[in-house]
């Protein structure tokens, strides 16, 4: 999973980065973007990997992409280079500054730098829309193709955001690779000053996030820095003091899943135990291939235990003594939590 930070200049986005990943990078340097990959925690492996003891225990990860935010010419918008890095996430994460910053002459406003990013999105999407619509029918391009664009074009006049229109109501394989901003899955996080670190969101800018069909999360980032080079039992009594249920971190990685619908399942043996990242209802076959091409190719069945059957029955063997083992075909919906065998032949 590949998630963007983005965010306008002096949001605090690259000391987000740090918290999240522990790097450490310099914070304004340079115009690249920066990389950090961090472990998805989940007690459910941690339980598995202390009853199977295997020599390797694999967690799934999740890849954060720290984007300058760099602006355009005459300091306004955000510069094309920055625009293109951000069409290349799978997801994106918009970082708004709600603390003094005494390098900034103007005073935090979140709301209003939220209105701005989606109104760059929005003008960029209407930009690359408008320019293939142009060319489609100047080529004579497929009638579907062009309605499809057409489509898109109206829903971006409306200054509505892609991915509030369903899939059901917009085919998005004609333009599956143009990389249009507003169709990605988007999280907000308001980044707080050290004081505020446990306040809620407001609920006016809740409402703004839920109209761009985004998730938000408050922090302060560097409380979360602290909280990261913690030890954990000391970790948990500073995360209670200031009022939270949790680090960022796990409660970022938690709206994550919940936006981009994705879900856990395992793969057991005594040489390792793994967890993988699938999207809901992916089916059984499918998520084979997620561990090896050749499982997907010469699939036969799966064998699955749910992870609470698992955890209520202390073992696989107790599991199939209770007659509880499925055996599931190729179209069985894999479910959160699924511990997977699967029996193929190539």
């Amino acid at each position: 999973m590949k998630i963007g930070l983005v965010g306008f200049a002096g949001s605090g986005k690259t000391t987000v980065f740090n918290a999240m990943t522990g790097l450490g990078v310099p914070v304004g340097f340079g115009g690249e973007v920066r990389l950090g990959t961090v472990r998805v925690p989940d007690p459910r492996l941690d339980a598995l990997s202390a009853h199977y003891s295997p020599r390797k225990t694999t967690y799934a990860e999740m890849r954060f992409c720290d984007i300058p935010g760099e602006y355009g010419a005459a300091k306004k918008g955000l510069s094309p280079r920055t625009l293109q890095q951000i069409r290349e996430q799978e997801a994106l994460c918009l970082v708004l500054r709600d603390f003094e910053n005494p390098a900034l002459a103007v005073p935090p406003d979140p709301a209003g730098a939220l209105e701005a990013f989606g109104t760059e999105c929005l003008l960029a999407d209407l930009d690359v829309v408008e320019r293939r619509l142009d060319r489609a029918r100047k080529e004579g391009a497929d009638p579907v193709e062009i309605a499809a664009f057409e489509r898109v074009r109206d829903t971006l006049e409306r200054e509505q955001p892609l991915r509030n229109v369903s899939r059901g109501e917009l085919d998005r394989g004609p333009f599956r690779g143009y990389g249009l901003l507003t169709d990605r899955p988007l999280m907000v996080l308001l980044n707080r000053s050290e004081d505020r670190a446990g306040e809620p969101l407001p609920p006016d800018l809740a409402t703004g996030f839920r109209a761009m069909g985004a998730a938000g999360l408050a922090l302060s980032a560097p409380v979360e820095a602290e909280l990261a080079d913690l030890e954990p039992d000391d970790r948990a009594a500073f995360v209670a003091a200031l009022g939270l249920r949790e680090p960022a971190l796990a409660r970022f990685i938690q709206t994550a899943y919940g936006l981009l619908d994705l879900i856990s399942f395992f793969t057991v043996s005594s040489s390792e135990v793994r967890a993988w990242t699938i999207r809901r209802g992916t089916p059984a076959r499918r998520a084979a291939g997620r561990i090896h091409s050749d499982l997907e190719r010469g699939f036969i069945r799966a064998e699955v235990i749910p992870y609470e059957t698992f955890a209520r029955h202390g073992s696989e063997q107790a599991v199939k003594e209770a007659g509880l083992l499925q055996v599931e075909g190729k179209d069985y919906i894999v479910a959160d939590g699924d511990i997977f065998h699967v029996r193929f032949n190539v």
